[in-house]
């Protein structure tokens, strides 16, 4: 009887042992096989640019504003200019012309404005417009510019010849107001031109 059991005995021991040997090894086993867990990790994220590519980009100029409309034709001088329709053309005082392009004085002209000078000087009651005027070449703005550059120049002559300033205004009408509207240059050496006008104070 003893026996029949033993061998019965030795097969359950064994059996015990294999499952507790199982179990003892497989935490170790599992363990060592299982690394820690990177799937599951959340994604880097994007790393920013560097700011030296932002310090490097030059800022862009802010928006400028619209260019201003053109001035209007009369100009301020030491008098503002009253409505050229109070001023009267004077035959006492000589029209002077320019060359093309130019606003200089010649030297023939040069004599007429000297007599101009005389007679603006003899008679102080007479406030002075000084019309500046171009020929049709060149565009509305720049013959503008360029009849208050003419109209100027004459002012500072006759300034220069003794008439106070005070008395003087000067207003441009560019191209608008020709005395002769032929094409050709004989035509517009008369439109090239300085005028005067004068009022009583």
């Amino acid at each position: 009887m003893m026996r029949r059991e033993q061998p019965f005995v030795l097969v359950l021991a064994a059996a015990a042992l294999m499952v507790v040997g199982g179990c003892a090894k497989r935490p170790a086993v599992s363990a060592a096989a299982a690394p820690a867990p990177t799937a599951a990790a959340p994604a880097a994220p994007p790393t920013p640019p560097a700011p030296a590519e932002v310090t490097q980009r030059a800022p862009e100029p802010a928006p400028q504003p619209a260019p201003a409309a053109a001035p209007p034709t009369v100009v301020e001088t030491a008098r503002p200019a009253p409505p050229p329709a109070e001023f009267k053309l004077n035959d006492n005082l000589k029209t002077i012309y320019f060359d093309f392009d130019k606003a200089d004085i010649r030297k023939g002209d040069a004599d007429i404005l000297r007599a101009n000078a005389r007679w603006l000087n003899d008679n102080p009651g007479e406030l002075l417009l000084i019309e500046g005027h171009c020929d049709e070449r060149g565009t509305n703005e720049y013959n503008l510019a360029l009849g208050e550059r003419r109209a100027r120049a004459t002012m500072n002559f006759l300034v220069a010849q003794g008439v106070a300033s005070g008395r003087v205004s000067i207003v441009s009408y560019g191209e608008e107001r020709p005395v002769c509207t032929d094409h050709s240059e004989a035509c517009w050496e008369k439109n090239r031109r300085a005028m005067f006008l004068t009022k009583p104070q």
